[in-house]
């Protein structure tokens, strides 16, 4: 659906008749999709060029749109590595298709992102963390694929406790603070993608996951609508609709006494 609403070539019929519901419900859906996508570009450009970060693992993936991370990454520095996480078999086959032309910096494990400790022992994953340099974890408009009673914010601080000192978190979700659409669009998306769904949530609940981060480029410490997070120049991309939105930032990892205190 994501792809699609992208204008991506890898869906299928049902893909596009659930985006079409989708539209029905949130028209600003497609407006959405495209604002994250520039997020993540412009996140994990800015911490490669401005933080100098060389090591990203990507949890929950998707389909490699282009441009993906490692494109954006390896166009600073092609020493910059990245390993994509996601559990659906297509989108790791999808993947190492398109990465068979340099393994050595990219990787795609064929995982499910909430089994934190099964991935960081992974031998790839043990290779991005071999002499602690700093690496950015990216949940990238994945978390809402995580039902409460998974406790996805146990799983950003269960990730954030294995990086080394000064890596960083890139979170957005979907989120909405009308009762109403968070409840139809989480129905229906539990619907249509078999029980593979978890919670469109509220802005204070996204907030939560960024408790013990400290937030980057952003005028206060909360998370902001992505698409007014660091915009590359005032012809950025903006979501207009506020229906629902791509609610997140990019936040440095805190010291562990710190983070505790």
């Amino acid at each position: 659906m994501y792809d699609y609403l992208l204008g991506g070539t890898d869906n299928y019929k049902v893909d596009r008749e659930a985006c079409a519901e989708l539209l029905r419900m949130a028209p600003s859906t497609r407006e959405l999709a495209l604002v994250n996508r520039a997020f993540l570009v412009r996140a994990v450009r800015y911490l490669a060029q401005e933080r100098g970060v060389r090591r990203f693992l990507d949890h929950g993936s998707g389909l490699p749109t282009s441009p993906n991370v490692h494109e954006v990454t390896q166009a600073v520095d092609p020493s910059c590595e990245v390993v994509y996480i996601d559990n659906d078999p297509v989108v790791a086959a999808h993947g190492r298709m398109g990465l068979a032309e340099d393994p050595s910096t990219t990787a795609v494990l064929e995982m499910d992102m909430r089994e934190t400790d099964k991935i960081f022992e992974s031998p790839r994953v043990k290779h991005l963390l071999r002499d602690d340099q700093p690496v950015a974890a990216l949940f990238i408009s994945v978390l809402h694929c995580i039902r409460n009673d998974d406790d996805p914010w146990d799983l950003v601080r269960r990730v954030a406790a294995r990086l080394p000192a000064g890596s960083y978190m890139v979170v957005s979700q979907l989120a909405s603070d009308d009762p109403d659409l968070r409840n139809e669009i989480t129905e229906f998306m539990d619907t249509v993608t078999g029980g593979n769904w978890g919670e469109v949530r509220s802005l204070d609940e996204v907030n939560r996951f960024f408790a013990r981060l400290e937030l980057l480029e952003v005028k206060e410490q909360k998370p902001v609508e992505v698409s007014l997070w660091h915009p590359d120049s005032d012809l950025a991309p903006r979501q207009r609709s506020k229906e629902w939105i791509e609610y997140g930032g990019v936040a440095l990892v805190k010291p562990a006494a710190e983070s505790s205190a």
